[in-house]
């Protein structure tokens, strides 16, 4: 690890906020689940089919930390990892909006540069595995639309329609008719579209569409990692509803082909929304879901509750990542720290047991360490607490009819 590298590591976790290099350097901890996780890559690394995973934890015990060790340990096994943490702007009862930021947020083995354009860019029409993904377009998906417009997009030499066709598969989708002005132009033929594009029903196609160009392209399958999954508690009691049908679509694998979905949740999800909001009573009384729909939620929600807990660091495991921020620190700002990792794990005891809060007034301790000499008061800003408060704005989800 160069100053550079390890600088960055510092500062990341000093403003309490975890990342790939963080998650790539500490990644020794948690050795049980991470070991499952790995069991469920493989599986998709070797053909074994898709499937999904939920785990809670409380606030600074390490979520975030955990799907970023797993976006390292993926990319080891040339899968691709989507990253979408999810928030207003990507509401999980708007396939759509989040196909969009699951997109944005993806990320091939060995690129630093998020998006699927790289992945484009290596087909062309005629090539063997080019054939393949289209025929795929014709024969696997509900609508042909993808057909026509990565054809158009492999076929066209205009700048500004390969941009558009381009910005259609990262989710700023073209109308029908916008595509079959291209693919006249380009091809001097007509689109038959079997079936009209309406992107509130047909976003599996895109997402099945994703799963089969990683694979044309020799990459092993497709993880996708969505952090604070507990907003979905802030949405109305309807968006929720969808949201949880929409989470399913994922943990199950529905259209994807080679994939793995991983959840993460604060614990307090299950008291505060699962409980305190009364899904169970309230999704009884939704007459407009059919009885499969209400099955596929309660098994959700029991999965949720269910879910692996991550408990907090045992004494082991907590000085192993401080020795680590010891040797970081003294690599980041070029100094050797005069203390050993003993002494640092007992100096560090009385900022509480999380592990957000106790990180950051370690690297405090160390800064005055290093300008100071010595050690004053430390002072770590308190963790936010969330809550589930519903949006005041109504979703329009709620008022369309299906």
């Amino acid at each position: 690890m160069n100053e550079f590298d390890a600088r960055r590591i510092i500062e990341a976790l000093r403003s309490g906020v975890s990342s790939f290099e963080v998650g790539r350097y500490f990644s020794s901890a948690r050795p049980k689940i991470l070991g499952e996780i790995d069991e469920a890559l493989e599986a998709v690394a070797t053909d074994k089919g898709s499937s999904g995973r939920i785990i809670s934890a409380k606030y600074g015990e390490g979520k975030t930390h955990l799907l970023n060790m797993v976006f390292n340990r993926a990319h080891q096994q040339n899968l691709v990892v989507s990253t979408v943490t999810l928030s207003k702007e990507a509401p999980l009862s708007n396939l759509p909006q989040l196909y969009a930021k699951i997109v944005q947020g993806t990320y091939l083995p060995g690129s630093i540069q998020p998006g699927v354009s790289q992945v484009l860019e290596q087909l062309s029409l005629g090539s063997r595995s080019t054939s393949a993904l289209l025929e795929y377009c014709l024969t696997h998906l509900e609508t042909n639309k993808l057909y026509y417009v990565l054809k158009s997009y492999l076929g066209t030499k205009d700048d500004d329609e390969k941009y558009l066709l381009a910005a259609d598969i990262a989710g700023d989708f073209m109308t029908s008719a916008g595509v079959r002005k291209v693919y006249r132009r380009v091809f001097g033929e007509t689109a038959a579209f079997n079936t009209n594009f309406v992107k509130t029903r047909h976003m599996g196609d895109y997402l099945s569409f994703l799963s089969q160009l990683f694979r044309t392209q020799e990459y092993e399958g497709w993880v996708i990692l969505f952090d604070e999954a507990e907003l979905v508690g802030r949405l109305g009691r309807k968006s929720r509803q969808k949201a949880y049908l929409n989470m399913n679509r994922f943990l199950a694998g529905e259209k994807l082909e080679h994939s793995f979905a991983l959840f993460a949740f604060n614990a307090s999800f299950v008291p505060d929304v699962i409980e305190g909001k009364h899904e169970h009573d309230e999704l009884d009384k939704n007459e407009r879901l059919t009885p499969a729909e209400k099955a596929t939620i309660t098994a959700l929600l029991n999965s949720i509750v269910r879910a692996t807990q991550l408990a907090p660091l045992n004494r082991e495991e907590t000085a192993e990542i401080l020795s680590g921020i010891l040797a970081c620190h003294g690599r980041a700002f070029g100094w050797e720290p005069q203390m050993e990792s003993k002494d640092f794990l007992v100096a560090t005891d009385r900022y509480g047991y999380l592990l957000r809060t106790r990180i950051r007034a370690a690297i405090e301790l160390l800064d005055q360490l290093y300008l100071y000499g010595e050690v004053g008061e430390i002072q770590v800003g308190k963790l936010g607490h969330i809550t589930f408060e519903e949006d005041e704005q109504a979703s329009l989800d709620e008022f369309l009819v299906p």
